[in-house]
């Protein structure tokens, strides 16, 4: 709205309020006419969520199933890995509980020699 004369941002605000409906016009009133601002710049978009190590679940998808070759996995098996690397980088319990014992279960047959 800088762009414009006070005068001329006022003109314009009124319009797009008067051109609202009746209930959206309650909804600004109820706000405040003076703080709505119809011409504000719109929010940066949210952060995109990454791990501890700065990557985005698709990038440990893509570079984990890069790692494998294609015949090695099925699509249940890509399903499982994004569903996996979801969880981690939310840090939800359930999924960090499958990991947990992932890792455990690895160690335990590495060390009874079954690995």
């Amino acid at each position: 709205m800088s762009e414009f004369s006070p005068e001329e941002a006022e003109k314009r605000k009124r319009a797009v309020f008067e051109s609202m409906s009746d209930r959206r016009q309650k909804h600004i009133l109820k706000k405040g006419y003076d703080k709505w601002d119809p011409f504000e710049e719109p929010k940066d978009p949210i952060d995109i969520r990454k791990d501890k190590t700065k990557r985005t679940t698709q990038m440990l998808v893509r570079e984990f199933l890069q790692s494998r070759s294609s015949d090695e996995y099925s699509s249940a098996y890509g399903r499982g890995v994004l569903e996996l690397a979801l969880g981690i980088v939310n840090e939800d319990d359930y999924f960090r509980g499958m990991f947990e014992f992932s890792c455990w279960y690895r160690e335990l047959l590495k060390k009874e020699g079954l690995e």
